[in-house]
């Protein structure tokens, strides 16, 4: 799987307007409404919240993997926000995240959910990938990475 198959450059947002948790999450749902990915927003708000909720997304490293399955969602969709500042997210290592990739999959789609949960982490865990999309300035610049990292990896 590549993230660029369900990654658009319009599909990212830096920065965030939101600086709180809940507001960030609600922006990239809004981000995917927008694009046309998905029909129902109040639907995969709702389950993105929940789930976040029950267990943090912030894994750590400064990444934040907020995530939901609902109707309303036709196909896998990935939404980048990027906090003007480093945000408070109740992070596994205690540290603001400074990248959020938001998931959103209908809910047939578990094992593709997985995978791409999978991959951004994997992804991440690069230190020199990590450092470059953490130093991007904007929408453009995070996709050109992300192509060329999934180019050449």
């Amino acid at each position: 799987m590549k993230l660029l198959d369900i990654l658009s450059v319009d599909c990212i947002k830096a920065p965030l307007e939101a600086s709180g948790k809940q507001g960030a999450i609600n922006e990239l749902v809004d981000v995917l409404t927008t694009v046309g990915k998905v029909t129902q927003p109040a639907l995969l708000k709702e389950a993105v919240w929940t789930r976040e909720l029950t267990r943090t997304t912030g894994i750590g490293l400064g990444l934040a993997i907020p995530h939901g399955k609902c109707a309303g969602v036709g196909n896998l969709a990935i939404a980048i926000g990027k906090p003007a500042q480093p945000m408070e997210f109740q992070s596994i290592d205690g540290k603001p995240v400074r990248l959020i990739m938001l998931l959103a999959s209908p809910p047939d789609r578990t094992s593709d959910h997985i995978q791409a949960l999978a991959h951004i982490s994997r992804l991440m865990n690069l230190e020199e990938f990590r450092q470059q999309i953490y130093a991007a300035g904007s929408p453009a610049e995070i996709y050109d990475l992300l192509k060329s990292h999934e180019q050449n990896g």
